[in-house]
């Protein structure tokens, strides 16, 4: 179709032929929500269902995470699963430090949203004392279906697709301001 074509067309007519109308923003978010590299952060039983997520009956592959990483350098969601003692808490802030921006975290488990049944000295009570947690997961433990289930809530959010309760819509993720 030749360029001054294009321009006459209405984009309607256009969109029924196969063209689509999109911004970068909206582009690129697309593709970062596509493509959730999660770091394993597994220090209790809620670690077994998350490895649980990725077998082949729940398979967290089909959202683009199924690449657990090791190093933190190469991840940009953090899944703290299970109760953080006090101790390894500057070791989570530490790693959560070497991710690259953007990065979200989801903690998992009642351990790691509020401290679950241990309520001692030796056990941060939330996560969110630690770093900032944008999805939490209840149940103890949760199963592997309700980490999929939020890692689709923060597909929504990064795509800019996510409202809060009163129904407004949330901006979406900027790339380099938390």
């Amino acid at each position: 179709m030749p360029l001054k074509e294009l321009f006459e067309r209405d984009w309607q007519e256009l969109e029924s032929d196969g063209v689509l109308f999109s911004s970068l923003e909206k582009l690129v978010a697309w593709g970062r929500s596509n493509s959730l590299w999660p770091a394993t952060f597994g220090l209790a039983c809620c670690a077994i269902e998350m490895m649980g997520s990725t077998d082949g009956r729940n398979d967290l592959a089909r959202f683009g995470s199924e690449v657990f990483r090791a190093s933190p350098r190469q991840a940009d969601v953090m899944i703290v699963a299970g109760r953080l003692s006090k101790k390894m808490a500057p070791v989570m802030r530490r790693v959560y430090d070497q991710m690259p921006d953007p990065k979200w975290v989801i903690s998992m488990g009642a351990c790691a949203s509020s401290g679950g049944m241990f309520n001692n000295y030796a056990i941060v009570q939330n996560v969110d004392s630690v770093v900032p947690v944008d999805i939490f997961v209840p149940g103890c433990p949760p199963r592997p279906e309700a980490l999929i289930y939020a890692v689709m809530q923060l597909q929504k959010k990064v795509r800019g697709e996510a409202f809060d309760n009163y129904g407004t819509q949330l901006p979406m993720v900027d790339a380099w301001t938390r």
